[in-house]
């Protein structure tokens, strides 16, 4: 008995002790990976930046240093960080551009959201026909919880993952593999996109694509970066950050009395998530910055709006990551297999729509990179094409924040009708 209870104390207790530890992980990840290092290169191009922060954390609970399941590090990472980050990043949302975007580069990002959406279930029900304990599980195990979670990664980015967790409560196991999964399957799959950039008129032939109106999109962007751009001033960061987590303070107060609401008159609402106060916490945060990409508001992304919200998103990471057991990945490796069937519907409806409509390459990747990977990898994918397109990718990824949680929430409800009981 006395060996159990000395297993499962954490070495750190004080639970500022243990914050002022996860950032140093964070600031130690993000040092190494910018060295200049051919081996550290190397290192990362393997495994990288994003998932280290997983799972040093997640080391550091499974190895008992700290105790991430009982941390309220966790409870504070999704109920402040979360939403304060989902305003930041749907505060720049550019209907105007997302309109002029709209018959091939919005298509193609569509495309890959329907690819999403309905290859989850896809691959549920497949995977159910062969190996229905992959797909199985019940309460807080059941397997459709999880990839729910995945969903919102792969239409939206990790902020919607991190709210879909929230609301589906998949158990930490659970997660643990889902993430190992999303971080596997996402990159390799970007791998591929990367690589195609270096074969994009090629690519263009295959798909017989005019890519004109990419030339003209380039020189757009890039005198609009030039003209806007600013360096930031303090009022900018205690601007950003009151709208933020003021809004994220409004988003609290409303979402506890309508989910009571629903709760109490509404009660057959439940498996739909909509007595989950967070569903509703997440809801409001997102109409708030919708809400401000309509005023002046928007213009803090010219002095690093996405930056801070980029910022408050890993800070959200590694209090996820605490709460990871890493010896859970390897629970259930048929989950990759899931994940590898998912991404390939997705990639297979993606050449379809490209081919039928006569897309550039360039929409494609960045379409899809969009949905699957988020602002971060949709920036790289367009970066490698043009540096001056980056901002196609910020915008098409931010769309992606601002529906990925309720079209993951969406997916996970269909995946669930496919599970095995």
């Amino acid at each position: 008995m006395q060996n159990a209870i000395i297993e499962v104390t954490p070495m750190i207790t004080d639970q500022a002790a243990v914050f002022g530890l996860l950032m140093s992980v964070l600031g130690l990840v993000f040092f190494t990976s910018s060295l200049k290092n051919k081996y550290i290169q190397g290192f990362y191009s393997v495994i990288p930046p994003l998932l280290m922060c997983y799972f040093i954390p997640g080391i550091l609970n499974s190895l008992h240093i700290i105790d991430g399941e009982n941390s309220p590090l966790a409870s504070i990472g999704s109920r402040y960080f979360l939403p304060a980050c989902l305003i930041l990043f749907t505060l720049n949302l550019d209907l105007k551009e997302m309109w002029n975007l709209r018959k091939r580069a919005g298509l193609m990002f569509l495309a890959g959201t329907v690819g999403i959406m309905l290859g989850g279930p896809i691959a549920v029900w497949l995977t159910a026909l062969v190996a229905p304990n992959v797909v199985a599980g019940a309460g807080p195990d059941e397997v459709w919880r999880g990839l729910g979670a995945l969903a919102g990664s792969w239409i939206g980015g990790s902020a919607n993952q991190v709210a879909l967790r929230e609301i589906l409560q998949p158990s930490p196991k659970l997660f643990s593999s889902i993430i190992a999964v999303d971080v596997f399957v996402a990159y390799i799959w970007m791998a591929l996109l990367l690589y195609g950039a270096n074969k994009v008129k090629l690519l263009d032939s295959f798909f017989k694509a005019d890519a004109s109106d990419v030339d003209a999109l380039t020189k757009r962007m890039d005198m609009q970066a030039q003209t806007n751009s600013r360096t930031a001033e303090s009022k900018d960061y205690i601007l950003m950050l009151a709208l933020a987590l003021g809004g994220t303070g409004l988003s609290s107060l409303l979402s506890s009395p309508v989910a009571e609401y629903m709760a109490t008159n509404h009660p057959q609402l439940e498996k739909f998530s909509l007595t989950n106060g967070f569903f509703w916490l997440v809801l409001f945060a997102t109409i708030i910055g919708i809400g401000l990409s309509f005023t002046p508001a928007r213009e803090l992304e010219h002095a690093g709006a996405s930056k801070i919200g980029t910022t408050l998103l890993y800070m959200l990471i590694v209090t996820i990551g605490m709460q990871m057991d890493i010896s859970a990945i390897l629970n259930n490796p048929g989950l990759f297999i899931v994940g590898i069937i998912w991404i390939s519907f997705h990639a297979i409806v993606l050449i379809l729509v490209g081919k039928l409509i006569k897309a550039p390459f360039f929409y494609l990747a960045v379409g899809s990179m969009a949905n699957v990977g988020g602002v971060a990898s949709a920036t790289v994918t367009a970066a490698a094409f043009h540096p001056s397109l980056i901002s196609v990718g910020v915008i098409l990824a931010v769309f992606g924040y601002a529906i990925g949680t309720y079209a993951g929430w969406f997916t996970a409800l269909l995946m669930q009708m496919v599970a095995p009981i």
